[in-house]
């Protein structure tokens, strides 16, 4: 019975995370707007991070509570499942267009990042508040590359495809804001919560519960974004969606959560983190070529995905 009620309160705590961070996007966005910040500026800001509000709430939330098992474990699971699970459907049903800047300067800075969080984690087993300043250094250094291309016509990453909307009223924006970011806190507080209490009952690691549920729970946006935009025929901004929320993974969670207190790196973490950076080179190995992510590319993604999966579980 107290296995069902934590999961159903995980359930819960990942409604609450995902709708939150919508509805909080979508009112900041319109308040920026409404003050004439720019539409670059915004997407490049509140828009760009906020498919990973989840991460960051969740890996935040765990890290104060000293749960750092969940705080790397969802990071770097959400990156992996990422690319191999969410990717992997998303060629599957239909072959992905890439931009030619994603294949030449994001995919390889997901594998930089990606090896950067291994290394200053694996050397003193922490991330510490100076390693999150160098992150924070190395995002703003991200947005500016992301202002850059924009101002030379490239589009940003899930930035095609967007469409008009109608005016907001400023009421609506304050209340979508406000109640978007009290679901955020409570969500990630709950689902932290649930999820501690699962992995103690079924004496799984926070490690494990943070690479496997949680990293799925807060993966969920990325992963309907994906797999509708490719129903709906514009697979091509599925890539650049996940590259851009896998940066932002590693930088802006990782980073602001080592701001806020030092976050223990297990040495378990070193073989997921290895995962994470071999999911992004297959992922430029794919697509380097014709600048497309086929079928083929799609199945080998899905399997190294169950092979991971299968070595989580043994």
């Amino acid at each position: 019975m107290e296995v069902v009620m934590q999961l159903g309160l995980l359930a819960v705590g990942f409604v609450l995370l995902v709708k939150g961070a919508d509805w909080f996007v979508e009112g900041a966005s319109k308040v920026a707007e409404k003050f004439g910040i720019p539409q670059l500026v915004i997407g490049l800001t509140i828009v760009a991070m906020g498919t990973s509000l989840p991460e960051a709430a969740v890996s935040v939330s765990a890290a104060l509570k000293g749960s750092a098992g969940i705080t790397i474990g969802n990071v770097v699971g959400s990156n992996i499942l990422n690319i191999l699970l969410i990717l992997g459907i998303t060629a599957a049903i239909k072959p992905v267009a890439v931009q030619k800047s994603t294949v030449r300067y994001e995919i390889p800075f997901v594998i930089l990042v990606s090896a950067l969080l291994m290394g200053i984690g694996y050397t003193d087993h922490t991330v510490g508040r100076v390693d999150g300043i160098l992150l924070w250094v190395l995002m703003i250094g991200y947005l500016v590359y992301l202002l850059v291309m924009s101002k030379k016509g490239a589009p940003l990453p899930g930035e095609e495809g967007a469409a008009e909307e109608k005016p907001m009223p400023v009421w609506k924006m304050l209340v979508l804001i406000v109640l978007g970011g009290a679901m955020i806190v409570v969500g990630s507080d709950v689902a932290v919560d649930a999820a501690t209490e699962l992995a103690r009952i079924f004496g799984m690691s926070e490690r494990l519960i943070g690479l496997t549920i949680v990293a799925f729970g807060t993966s969920l946006p990325e992963l309907v974004t994906s797999v509708t935009a490719s129903i709906k025929g514009k697979a091509d901004i599925a890539v650049g969606n996940i590259v851009g929320s896998n940066i932002f993974n590693i930088l802006f969670v990782v980073g602001t959560s080592a701001l806020i207190t030092p976050v223990v790196y297990a040495s378990d973490f070193l073989v997921d983190s290895l995962v994470c950076i071999a999911a992004a080179v297959l992922l430029w190995l794919c697509v380097f070529r014709n600048r497309k992510l086929g079928r083929m590319g799609g199945l080998l993604m899905l399997l190294g995905y169950g092979g991971y999966f299968m070595y989580l579980m043994r």
